[in-house]
């Protein structure tokens, strides 16, 4: 049960918005600070979370889908390896501690990654509010200098009265939202992959056939989604329509993996801008639009044995795009142009899933008055610091950190777990070094106005 306190006598010294990986790891950096801390150097700390309950993609928890880093990547052990909010001390805990490392692997199951974060938000969940989504973020002033932000939170929808918050600091974390093709509106029969798990479970119960379903996108999500769709409907044929002649797999080498260390964190945030240009563009096969090499390997033996049998149900229409969709009362009809001819071919299909990947969510309209203290580059993006702190106009003393939607600034870390737990320790140093001075009482005091 959440204990957090509302009303002008209750000021945080840290309040997030969004309760997903990044601020559950700060979340615990402060828990684990104030437990040993004396009782003047604790942090009051809060966080608001739009979700009814912790909840990580779940609708890419694909039941055999593995993590893409290692599980020492968790919340806490890149930080400080001896914390009890560790990966394996969920396991030890779960008894499953031997039989995962039976398994001989760095790269848990996607599910059981999630089940650990909810053990993990579990035990925080004092710190948090649950339902709450943050409709405004004001700033306070007192005596010409923005001190506090008002933080404005109300449950999803708009019912019920409004809550406000005071904090010194504010710390974002809103997550990634699905990107979809500009003028795409969803429906039951076309939507974004995270929403694959529960849209697939609903035709399954509704019986519906389906006989054709088309997958766009040539990342990790979309050759998931097609391998999913394959398995979940044997009846059906599964097209994936992707731009390139084939999926590309991720470059998960030991030194290009070197970009994800934190180190390169240092080294990113203070190149010049087109040296961080050419390292994102250089790195981008290690994340963007790339595809596990065992998954490639699996679809593709997959396509040749159903082919050598005379029922091949995965048809790749790569060097593709689509052209046009056209919803029908039960499906949607697809015209697929073949690039390097300008061919182009129509598809009825039952689904059409837009596995078109994700974008950070932004300082956001909700925000806006507090994105107007805030400082920006030559390109309009946001001045961040090296401690994941805002850049604000003088007279600004209260802070605002994001965590996510930095990678102009931090590299391609910015929405990836590799340096979650590192990122947190940063920013709860950042926070400690802001923190007020109280003012000094006794002798001293008096000693001072003399």
């Amino acid at each position: 049960m959440t204990t957090l306190h509302s009303g002008p006598d209750t000021v945080y010294d840290v309040l997030g918005i969004g309760f997903g990986p990044s601020n559950l790891a700060l979340a615990i950096a402060v828990h684990e600070h104030n437990a040993t801390a004396p009782e003047g150097e604790r942090l009051r700390a809060g966080f608001v979370e739009r979700q009814a309950g912790f909840g990580w993609h779940r609708g890419m928890l694909i039941d055999d889908a593995t993590m893409q880093v290692s599980f020492l990547k968790d919340l806490v052990t890149m930080r400080d390896p001896t914390s009890d909010f560790s990966f394996l001390c969920f396991l030890r805990e779960q008894d499953r501690l031997v039989d995962f490392l039976n398994q001989k692997t760095l790269f848990p199951l996607r599910v059981e990654f999630h089940d650990y974060f909810a053990w993990a938000a579990a035990r925080l969940a004092h710190l948090v509010e649950y339902g709450s989504e943050v409709v405004a973020v004001r700033p306070v002033v007192e005596d010409g200098e923005v001190r506090w932000f008002d933080v404005v939170s109300r449950a999803p929808g708009g019912d019920g009265e409004p809550t406000v918050r005071r904090t010194r600091t504010l710390v974002v974390a809103t997550g990634l939202e699905p990107h979809l093709p500009p003028g795409v509106v969803p429906s039951g029969h076309a939507w974004h992959n995270s929403e694959l798990l529960p849209r697939v479970a609903e035709r399954v119960r509704s019986g519906e056939p389906v006989r054709r379903a088309v997958v766009l996108g040539a990342g990790q999500s979309a050759a998931e989604t097609v391998d999913y769709l394959h398995r979940s409907f044997p009846e059906a044929e599964i097209c994936s329509v992707f731009a390139k002649y084939g999926y590309t797999p991720a470059d998960d080498s030991p030194f290009a993996n070197r970009i994800f260390d934190p180190e390169a964190v240092d080294l990113f945030h203070g190149a010049p801008p087109a040296v961080k240009q050419a390292l994102h563009d250089y790195h981008r096969s290690t994340n963007y639009s790339v595809v596990d090499l065992d998954l490639i390997e699996s679809l593709s033996r997959t396509m040749y044995r159903e082919k050598v049998q005379g029922t091949q149900r995965i048809r790749m229409l790569n060097v593709s795009r689509l052209r046009e969709v056209t919803r029908r009362p039960d499906g949607v009809r697809v015209t697929v142009e073949f690039l390097p001819t300008g061919e182009e071919q129509v598809l009825d299909a039952d689904l059409l899933v837009y596995a078109t990947g994700y974008r950070p969510r932004g300082m956001g309209d909700n925000l806006g008055e507090v994105a107007k203290v805030c400082l920006r580059d030559d390109e309009d993006a946001l001045r961040v610091g090296r401690d994941h702190r805002v850049e604000t106009v003088a007279h600004v003393s209260a802070g605002v950190y994001l965590q996510g939607g930095t990678e102009h600034t931090h590299g391609l870390t910015s929405t990836l777990l590799s340096t979650t737990a590192v990122r947190s320790g940063e920013i709860l140093t950042s926070l400690l070094a802001h923190r007020p001075v109280p003012a000094p009482t006794g002798p001293a005091a008096e000693h001072a106005s003399a």
